[in-house]
């Protein structure tokens, strides 16, 4: 695709947004992976629809305000990335854009305030328990409000678990293999605070000593996948400092929080501390991929046989490109069978912030999810993100339906501590 986009007034990101632009030669292999697509039916909301709004707006040929209603709608899942025979980076366009359109739109009184809301308490652990505390108090009421209040608070759990602080350092059992960095999340701990516990042990059993950096903050992927691109920088930064340098990896369970990790030298190319960032960036594991690569003690067969399916997040899928890891964890279970979700690509419609700003489509893309590992007959979900946890979870709620969900060092860990 032919442009003249001003690469020179767009900052560091302009010849990245420019490249990405040129090599989508509209084959219209996207299309069929792309969730909105599925949804709403029209070539402006695929990702070749939002190529060419984004080129036109940055060539001045349309308005900003034109381009925003559809480039909003995309869920930046990057399900086109990895259906793309050209090789197109949409993630190079799309992050860069967001936060270009950012610094220059005016949100809607609503869309300002639930994103204030959000913002300003899920990257923040202590603040988003008080706020999902208060948040269950008002369900009650929230058939009252707007449908982006709406939809946050019926993502809120009936109660919020209590939390036990995660030691410094959980060391390894046995001869050491290995020392890593965990990134504990921010709605995570608050909401799933299992999870890190899970992963403690599992890494310990397989030889693994874990630091638990005591100051660190939110890895800034809410801020970047939302536009915020300064914010994310700020959060970033200050992990850098926080995060010791010796270590064999920077452990990630969540894989909305590997993605963006990962996607730091984007996020940082053209500013201070870009090689940093790349070097940050280049140690960032998720907990599947590092114990494949590892390689994992046997776990003892499970009390009773289960079938359980796998969902593929799309920030570990098509994010991070993996797939096989923790399929092959888990196939290391004895008694457990993976059985395939139709359809296991697609989106469940959680991305970030997405199901608050966008809860129609995100409850539809839910709902065609949990139809789909319904469909398989299966007597529980495994995944390895808790964005898509909570949002399969809700759906199944909304379905009437009952099906356990789990994350997958849940599973491994359960098979451990089964046998002992």
């Amino acid at each position: 695709m032919q442009h003249t986009i001003p690469v020179d007034k767009l900052g560091p990101s302009g010849a990245l947004m420019a490249g990405a632009v040129e090599k989508c030669v509209h084959c219209g292999f996207c299309l069929p992976a792309c969730p909105t697509y599925k949804v709403l039916r029209e070539e402006i909301n695929s990702p070749r629809g939002r190529i060419i709004l984004m080129k036109s707006v940055l060539e001045e040929e349309i308005e900003l305000e034109q381009a925003l209603p559809y480039i909003d709608r995309c869920l930046g899942c990057m399900a086109c990335v990895t259906a793309c025979p050209s090789g197109v980076a949409y993630n190079e366009l799309l992050v860069p854009f967001r936060e270009y359109s950012e610094e220059k739109r005016e949100h809607s009184l609503v869309n300002k305030v639930a994103r204030g809301l959000a913002f300003a308490t899920i990257p923040h652990p202590r603040r988003f328990r008080v706020a999902a505390a208060a948040g269950k108090s008002a369900k009650w009421a929230g058939r009252f409000l707007p449908s982006q209040f709406q939809a946050m608070l019926a993502l809120l759990p009936e109660s919020v678990p209590g939390s036990e602080s995660l030691p410094p350092v959980y060391p390894a059992k046995g001869k050491r293999r290995a020392r890593v960095a965990l990134l504990t999340g921010c709605v995570q701990q608050v909401l799933a605070p299992e999870i890190n516990w899970a992963t403690l042990r599992v890494l310990a059993r397989n030889g693994v000593e874990v630091v638990v950096p005591k100051t660190q903050g939110c890895c800034g992927a809410l801020s970047m996948h939302a536009g915020s691109a300064e914010e994310a920088r700020q959060f970033a930064r200050r992990n850098f400092g926080i995060f010791p340098g010796d270590v064999d990896a920077i452990i990630t369970n969540s894989a909305g929080c590997g993605s963006g990790m990962r996607e730091y030298p984007l996020l940082f190319q053209g500013y201070a501390l870009e090689e940093q960032a790349s070097i940050f960036s280049g140690k960032v594991k998720d907990i599947s991929e590092f114990l494949d690569e590892l390689g994992i003690e046997d776990p003892p067969p499970l009390s009773e046989p289960i079938k359980l399916a796998y969902h593929d997040a799309c920030h570990l899928l098509h994010g991070q490109g993996i797939s096989a890891q923790p399929r092959h964890i888990l196939q290391k279970i004895p008694n457990l069978a993976l059985v395939p979700i139709p359809e296991g690509e697609i989106c469940c419609g959680s991305a970030g912030t997405y199901n608050i700003e966008q809860p129609q489509i995100a409850q539809s893309l839910g709902e065609r999810k949990v139809k789909n590992i319904l469909k398989s007959g299966v007597e529980g979900v495994v995944m390895g993100n808790i964005g898509c946890m909570m949002q399969i979870g809700r759906s199944l709620e909304a379905l009437g339906e009952q099906l356990p969900v789990w994350h997958t060092i849940e599973i491994l860990d359960h098979a451990y501590r089964e046998a002992d």
